[in-house]
């Protein structure tokens, strides 16, 4: 019989070090104890720089656990990077904006950005990188395209919208990708104007690729009362960059139908 003043206390049947050390949450460090351990008798470390070894492991781990889950939440997906871009193929672009875009002067300085001009000139390539290197600084960010973040928000239940909203509002950085390549009714632009508002109250940034002006953007939300004073919202802090080139998809096709045209040639 146990005494009033007795206590039990039950233990997991497993002695070793590593085991123990990831029971706690120092899932790096457990991997890293037995070679650190090593190195460190070898290297007659004082206990001291043992500790301070395991911490620097276990804090690298943690940051690129940390950047590999922001980067697959962000789902930028795959995506050419920006040294790829080819600044001479547009007939009009203003390439010290956005070079200062690309470094994030826009998320130090709390302004959104608005990429326009017609398909296939690069604008999602360059939101894409927008978002890669966000992350890689740091920030939370996420990438939808129009369509995805409507019909996301297009739900019968008011409660479910407030948390999805709530959730476009509270990255550093969203991308809303192709607005404009579809028609919505007046609906989506009120919840389109349910994300951009909060952002805007917070100065979070927003980016937008579209291939409208903001005259035109009336043919994407008809009779929506909300676009003057969402347009609004939008360009009051913002950098708008105009894009002014032949479709890169189409280039990219005509090279390779006369490669293939040449090989055939030479057969």
């Amino acid at each position: 019989m146990t005494s009033p003043t007795q206590t039990t206390t039950t233990t997991t049947a497993d002695p070793s070090l590593p085991a123990q050390i990831e029971r706690i949450g120092l899932r790096a460090a457990a991997r890293a104890i037995d070679d650190l351990i090593a190195r460190a008798t070898t290297g007659r470390w004082s206990p001291a720089t043992l500790i301070e070894e395991l911490a620097r492991i276990e804090w690298s781990d943690r940051g690129q656990r940390s950047l590999e889950r922001r980067l697959r939440r962000s789902r930028i997906g795959r995506f050419k990077p920006i040294a790829d871009f080819d600044w001479n193929w547009p007939k009009k672009i203003d390439r010290p904006r956005l070079e200062q875009i690309l470094a994030l002067a826009f998320l130090r300085e709390e302004r959104n950005v608005v990429l326009m001009g017609p398909n296939g000139v690069g604008k999602t390539m360059i939101a894409r990188n927008l978002v890669h290197s966000a992350i890689h600084a740091g920030h939370t960010a996420l990438f939808r395209t129009a369509a995805e973040l409507l019909d996301d928000l297009s739900c019968d239940s008011p409660e479910l919208r407030k948390r999805k909203i709530a959730t476009y509002a509270r990255p550093d950085l969203l991308v809303i990708d192709e607005l404009g390549y579809l028609s919505y009714d007046d609906h989506a632009a009120d919840l389109l104007y349910r994300v951009v508002n909060p952002r805007y109250d917070k100065r979070r940034p927003i980016v937008i690729t579209t291939n409208l002006a903001f005259k035109d953007w009336t043919t994407v939300f008809p009779n929506a009362t909300c676009i003057v004073t969402l347009v609004d919202r939008i360009t009051h802090h913002c950098d708008i960059v105009n894009i002014e080139a032949d479709s890169y998809r189409r280039r990219e096709s005509d090279e390779e139908a006369a490669a293939r045209r040449g090989r055939k040639s030479r057969a």
